[in-house]
């Protein structure tokens, strides 16, 4: 299949465009926010092409996958001169919680054309999409690798845009935690919290060395971070809020609303490596089953098949 998908997610995208099909990426010439194109910091297959606003106007496709809301108002039909849902099989891809839980309607609600795709259950249950057919379909990431060293006696968080995001990706817990427990802090534009932001695969290897991964988000879908870090060995503290009960056993780490449980626990793995490793071995165990990379594009092969067939 020929699949328009913007880049939005960078994450996301480099597990998605790993699938069978041809992947087309809205590029401008200033790779602004509508149109960054391929990646930079991944190595995506020959399978992902940039196509430009004037080319949409006469490219097939056979299906666009929206993720924002202004996609599906009026971003698609301008640049393809085509109603998605209507003259193009939609799909609106769903990465967050809703904000107001006491007004959660969804963009994509109540459209009998358009199918909504949740990355978590706990999206799903929160959403109010009306008639709209929902599916879910979890995560899956390309496996880094079992890394996992634990040189470090130290744990270790991951949070884009953590001065604005606060509250919501818990940084103010990681700055509270600090005071108690070595905590170090990446992400993009981290630095001013004492972070640092670092490529991709710098990024695994430096997780890699700490002993144990705190995941401190309160409202915000299930981390990519934290999946990350299951595959690579790592133990994992969680916050008990959204989807994290689902994804980490007990055999895998400690999952708390409580801050008295998780700065425990944080202690207890920064100080014994060896139950740390254990339970790291289970995390990665867990990952590779539940958000394994072929377990996600299959999903999607089900669904486009499903959609455009």
């Amino acid at each position: 299949m020929r699949i328009l998908v913007w880049h939005v997610h960078g994450s996301w995208l480099n597990a998605f465009v790993q699938g069978r099909h041809t992947y087309l990426l809205p590029v401008l010439p200033d790779r602004s926010t509508n149109g960054l194109g391929r990646a930079r910091t991944w190595d995506w297959p020959g399978t992902t092409e940039e196509i430009t606003p004037d080319e949409m106007r006469q490219a097939p496709f056979d299906v666009v996958v929206a993720q924002r809301p202004f996609e599906l108002d009026h971003l698609i039909a301008r640049w393809t001169g085509r109603k998605p849902g209507t003259d193009l099989p939609c799909i609106y891809l769903e990465h967050n919680t809703p904000r107001r839980l006491e007004n959660p309607g969804h963009p994509a609600a109540d459209r009998h054309d358009i199918r909504v795709v949740h990355v978590t259950h706990f999206n799903q249950l929160m959403w109010d999409t009306g008639c709209s057919a929902t599916t879910v379909i979890e995560h899956g990431i390309v496996d880094p690798g079992y890394c996992y060293t634990g040189e470090m006696a130290s744990a270790v968080a991951v949070i884009n845009d953590p001065a604005t995001r606060n509250r919501l990706t818990g940084t103010d817990l990681v700055l509270s935690l600090r005071s108690n427990v070595p905590v170090d802090l990446f992400g993009m534009r981290s630095e001013r919290l004492g972070g640092s932001d670092l490529p991709q695969a710098q990024l695994h290897h430096e997780m890699a060395r700490r002993r144990v991964y705190l995941h401190p988000n309160r409202w915000t879908s299930l981390g990519l971070s934290l999946i990350e870090a299951m595959h690579l060995g790592m133990a994992v503290v969680a916050v008990g809020a959204t989807e994290a009960y689902e994804a980490v056993p007990a055999s895998a780490g400690v999952v708390s609303n409580r801050i008295d449980v998780l700065e425990a626990a944080l202690n207890r793995f920064v100080s014994d490596p060896d139950e740390a490793r254990e339970r790291g071995r289970v995390a990665r165990q867990v990952a590779l089953e539940r958000f394994g990379l072929k377990r996600m594009l299959n999903d999607w092969d089900r669904l486009l098949e499903e959609v455009v067939l």
